[in-house]
């Protein structure tokens, strides 16, 4: 819960991956993963108390992998929200798995099936411009914090839930944003998160939040996971998530605008904007209300 009585953007999040970890678990026989999660606004805040309905739906799969779409229902009136996620099987040694083919049999399931394929192209090259900021010579301002994983972070497999390393992200982009503004901070949008490599049990987790960009009144951060072995570092999970500032009574506020300096800072700042304009292009999932109104 956040000082407004919200309910936080991490635990949603762990509620959402729980549910597509279920949709994936309900059609493939064996363990799966969280490989990435899509362009995700959450434009009105969850109020504690609030019923909260998650519905996942399988929505295409490849041969490895079960592409789920979260709908979240909340509020009075009953807001809608959509989360996209990709799921990998894997075998028992921890290989890609085929998983069956899903074939769509209603409209709205060709529909949607249809949208998972377009944005899908789409989702790649968020991901490469994320992958694609680099800070070595950059003054950009950050937060980092460490964190190690338990016995209750990890599924049967031994390897920690997705959920939980979205928890991590969330709490790292809100300390860098509410840092940088000087206020409270709310998750307005999450893009581009891909979990890269499994974490195990005990190990020892590094999250990194750095500014690339500002708004009018948002904050644009790119997050990124690694753990630190006798091999180097090693990349687990990045994304980039957008936090909006918030005054006193919880309404959007003015933030300071970060001024890239350097060259490198300022081709994170182009970075930043083309992500912004790649996000025009993505078209929400149909809903069932949508698609019967159309019947």
């Amino acid at each position: 819960m956040d000082a407004d009585g919200h309910l936080g953007a991490g635990t949603l999040l762990e509620w959402v991956e729980s549910a597509a970890r279920g949709a994936a678990a309900r059609w493939h026989d064996g363990v799966s993963v969280l490989a990435s999660v899509g362009t995700f606004h959450l434009d009105h805040p969850v109020v504690v108390g609030t019923i909260v309905a998650l519905h996942a739906d399988l929505v295409y799969t490849g041969r490895t992998s079960m592409h789920i779409l979260v709908t979240i229902r909340a509020g009075t009136p009953i807001q809608s929200v959509q989360c996209p996620m990709v799921f990998v099987a894997l075998d028992g040694q921890g290989n890609p798995a085929t998983v069956p083919a899903w074939a769509p049999v209603t409209m709205l399931d060709l529909q949607r099936h249809r949208q998972a394929r377009v944005r899908a192209g789409t989702r790649t090259r968020i991901e490469t411009l994320i992958a694609a900021t680099r800070f070595p010579d950059s003054d950009t301002p950050r937060t980092a914090m460490r964190f190690r994983t338990g016995r209750a972070d990890v599924d049967p497999d031994g390897t920690v839930r997705g959920g939980r390393v979205l928890r991590w992200i969330d709490e790292v982009a809100y300390a860098c944003g509410a840092g940088w503004t000087d206020s409270d901070v709310k998750v307005g949008y999450l893009a581009g998160i891909r979990c890269t490599a499994p974490i195990g049990v005990d190990e020892p987790v590094d999250v990194t939040a750095r500014i690339i960009h500002t708004g009018p009144r948002s904050v644009h951060c790119v997050v990124r996971c690694t753990s630190a072995d006798d091999s180097g570092t090693r990349l687990l999970a990045e994304g980039l998530v957008v936090l909006v500032a918030l005054d006193a009574h919880g309404s959007t506020r003015p933030v300071r605008q970060w001024q890239p300096q350097s060259e490198p800072d300022r081709l994170l700042d182009r970075q930043a904007r083309d992500l912004i304009a790649i996000r025009q292009y993505l078209e929400p999932f149909p809903t069932v209300a949508e698609h019967r109104r159309g019947a």
